[in-house]
């Protein structure tokens, strides 16, 4: 598989203004991202995901290294690594007098698209604003405004699609509506997805693979299943009837008793078994009511991985 996009040793630093001092916002960044996946980019505010997508958009000078957007040099190909990726900002940056239809086909000018290969009413429709396409923007919902930067987003055809932060504040309805255009677009197109989110369930859900950042540099990347399994511990939740007492937990065994009065056994695979916890319930004279596992999910990772003192 090719890489969509291509990062080494990205670095960008903002200039103090006499006040303050200058700002590392990446310190090196190494990033491959392949061709044809939905990729996550994660990690705390502050991290340099936004200064690292700017970059990508051209909307960020950056201070040194070197990125490739889907073959293009950034600095020998600026127009063809522009026209190559298309972003959907965070912020709600729309025209308000300008209708739907208006926007995409002033876009699509913008990035020299000519009239016969623009798909506005094909694009309006794919993001459920069809009947919303003589409607000035003024008038629209936050949801409906947050498709018509998805739909600005898609004027060019591009190869590749940046969502930052897409379902931030956004009902369920329309995050599900968006999501089902992603793998549509990655699945029929073979487009490329970068996601960055801070709804972690949905990375998980979402996502081939991850990089984690942070302080500017590359913590982590691996795929999302392998990132699942750096964490070896697992929750063993038993819930008793009575109030579990006189239950002590095996060695290596973290115990928690919750509010609700189920017994909660964190331990490592590698160290302890279910059958020796079940063993302790037992020794305790407890009475199992009920019983299930609490597998380690993406959030956990992302705290193990990203945590400082």
């Amino acid at each position: 598989m090719t890489d969509a996009i291509e990062i080494e040793g990205l670095r960008k630093v903002y200039a103090g203004d006499g006040r303050s001092p200058e700002k590392v916002a990446l310190e090196g960044l190494d990033l491959s991202i392949p061709e044809g996946s939905i990729f996550g980019l994660l990690g705390p505010n502050g991290a340099g995901k936004s200064t690292t997508i700017n970059i990508l958009a051209g909307l960020v000078r950056k201070t040194a290294g070197r990125v490739r957007i889907w073959g293009f040099d950034q600095d020998r190909n600026p127009r063809q690594s522009r026209a190559a990726i298309g972003v959907m900002p965070q912020e709600l940056n729309l025209d308000p007098f300008f209708t739907p239809e208006g926007a995409l086909e002033v876009q699509a000018g913008l990035y020299g698209v000519p009239p016969r290969d623009r798909r506005t009413a094909e694009i309006l429709e794919l993001v459920g604003l069809s009947d919303k396409a003589d409607a000035y923007a003024r008038t629209l919902s936050g949801g409906m405004r947050r498709r018509l930067l998805l739909a600005k987003a898609l004027v060019h055809h591009p190869q590749i699609l940046v969502l930052d932060e897409p379902t931030a504040g956004v009902d369920i309805e329309l995050r599900q509506m968006l999501w089902r255009n992603v793998r549509r677009l990655n699945r029929e197109r073979g487009m490329t997805i970068i996601l960055t989110t801070h709804y972690l369930e949905e990375a998980q859900e979402m996502c081939d693979e991850i990089a984690i950042v942070g302080e500017g540099k590359l913590i982590v990347r691996d795929r999302t299943e392998n990132l699942l399994n750096r964490l070896d511990s697992k929750t063993l939740v038993v819930v008793p009837e009575g109030d579990g007492a006189s239950v002590a937990a095996p060695e290596g065994v973290e115990l928690e008793r919750r509010a609700d009065g189920a017994l909660a056994f964190t331990y490592s695979r590698a160290r302890a078994s279910v059958e020796a916890i079940l063993a302790a319930v037992h020794a305790g004279g407890v009475e199992v009511r009920d019983v299930r596992t609490e597998e380690p999910d993406l959030e956990d990772v992302f705290v193990a991985l990203t945590h400082r003192d």
